[in-house]
């Protein structure tokens, strides 16, 4: 039987469906991934921005398209505006760069590690608030820029510990697929929709497609008919393959036309990152888009741009799944996640203060370091210091000021003296220690 609740007891909250909460141990592997993000985008010339989560919805409605319009966060605030809690990071850097832009020298080369919203089904791969690592070059009109994008993401694959044959990233030109409109008789302002169709050439139901493509007085057999010819491959993307081959990237690149982004804004090449037996959706994705800075903000200088985004829940899907990238994570982990490195343990009551000062010090100094706030029997104290994930465990007892440092991994234990031990510590720190950090 089930106990019987009060009838004072209030509700029983949980989070709203598609929304996460973020336990320590989920905030350090976001932690991970924020890491890696920041670290690949700032060693290949990128700097930080970042803009409200909170937009004019007008922002997303002139030129998104796709489902993205019936996905919106939207709401009238206070003041009684339209806004809407931000879907994507594009059209807010748009807004921002039109604003900026002759702040800065060209070419941009910006990045944002920002949350999302998105009111659609949550499932595996996709909730309704997500993180995303967006990555942009504007000012550059040339394929050099979009080889450059398409490289940091595959930097960034390599830096979460993926290898050839567990990734590839599927570059198409939605010119080339503007062109095949034209020649097959499709007006401009049918193309939209003609490209949301191809969008969702591989996962649409066969008797759907036919009869979309119907539509236009085609067929699946000659759209795919055109994917599948390389010689639809564009100027563009053979002075990409080019570039990426000169960085040794060739291997984790293929043409792709039915990749074309569901997005209106794109303008030229777009590109999708996934895992190589395709198994999920994509991990990242982006493309140029040329003409949104003055759509966005009427009257401002169009500026060439392009840039992708990653999100945080395929990648850890892919992350966790994939054996040798989730045994990095783990490592990972047991060397950052940890409440402290050092866990004095007060083994004779009459240190304590003795034992809280150098606690102060320890941090001061720049090691993590942490006791028990009562006083806990040694043995329990010790407990606590496995369960934070210390390194070491500091001894105060009767032979103070000479300390024991037990290493909790191996079990072994080494004496010192109290008046060295930041020195002692700090170099023990800087040590590989145990299985963990071996």
């Amino acid at each position: 039987m089930h106990p019987r609740r009060s009838p004072m007891a209030g509700p029983s909250f949980q989070a709203l469906p598609g929304f996460r909460d973020f336990t320590p141990r989920e905030c350090a592997v976001r932690n991970y991934l924020f890491e890696t993000w920041r670290g690949v985008a700032r060693r290949c010339g990128y700097v930080e921005y970042e803009t409200p989560i909170l937009e004019d919805t007008g922002l997303y409605l002139k030129k998104s398209g796709g489902e993205l319009s019936a996905q919106l966060f939207r709401f009238e605030d206070q003041g009684g505006r339209d806004v809407t809690l931000r879907p994507e990071v594009t059209a807010s850097l748009a807004r921002i760069v039109a604003q900026h832009q002759r702040d800065y020298p060209k070419p941009l080369k910006w990045f944002e590690i920002g949350q999302c919203f998105r009111y659609e089904k949550p499932q595996k791969g996709r909730g309704r608030e997500f993180h995303q690592f967006n990555v942009d070059i504007l000012g550059e009109a040339g394929p050099a820029a979009d080889a450059e994008l398409i490289a940091l993401a595959i930097e960034t694959m390599l830096s979460f510990g993926f290898v050839a044959g567990d990734f590839v990233v599927r570059v198409s030109d939605r010119l080339a697929w503007i062109d095949f409109a034209e020649a097959n008789g499709i007006a401009a302002e049918n193309i939209p929709d003609f490209l949301n169709i191809i969008d969702k050439i591989e996962r649409e139901k066969p008797e759907v497609l036919v009869q979309r493509l119907a539509a236009y007085s085609l067929t699946p057999e000659a759209v795919r008919d055109f994917i599948t010819n390389p010689v639809n491959a564009s100027f563009a993307y053979l002075s990409i393959r080019d570039e990426l081959t000169a960085r040794g990237f060739a291997d984790f690149v293929e043409l792709d036309l039915s990749i074309v982004r569901g997005l209106a804004y794109y303008t030229g090449i777009v590109f999708e990152v996934f895992d190589a037996k395709k198994s999920m959706r994509a991990v990242a994705g982006g493309g140029r888009y040329d003409t949104l800075i003055s759509t966005i903000s009427e009257g401002a200088t169009d500026m060439p741009a392009t840039g992708f985004a990653m999100g945080d829940y395929v990648i850890r899907n892919l992350i966790e799944e994939t054996t040798h990238t989730a045994m990095q994570l783990e490592v990972w982990l047991q060397r950052n996640a940890a409440a402290c490195d050092v866990y004095v343990v007060v083994a004779d009551d009459a240190r304590r203060a003795d034992a809280l000062r150098l606690v102060t010090e320890l941090r001061r100094a720049g090691i993590s370091a942490d006791l028990a706030l009562g006083n806990p029997k040694v043995s329990k104290q010790f407990q606590n210091a496995e369960k934070c994930g210390a390194r070491f465990a500091l001894v105060f007892g009767t032979e103070y000021p000479r300390l024991k440092l037990k290493v909790l991994a191996s079990r072994t234990e080494e004496s010192g003296h109290a008046e060295t031990a930041i020195d002692w510590l700090t170099d023990r720190l800087l040590q590989p220690d145990g299985p963990l950090l071996a």
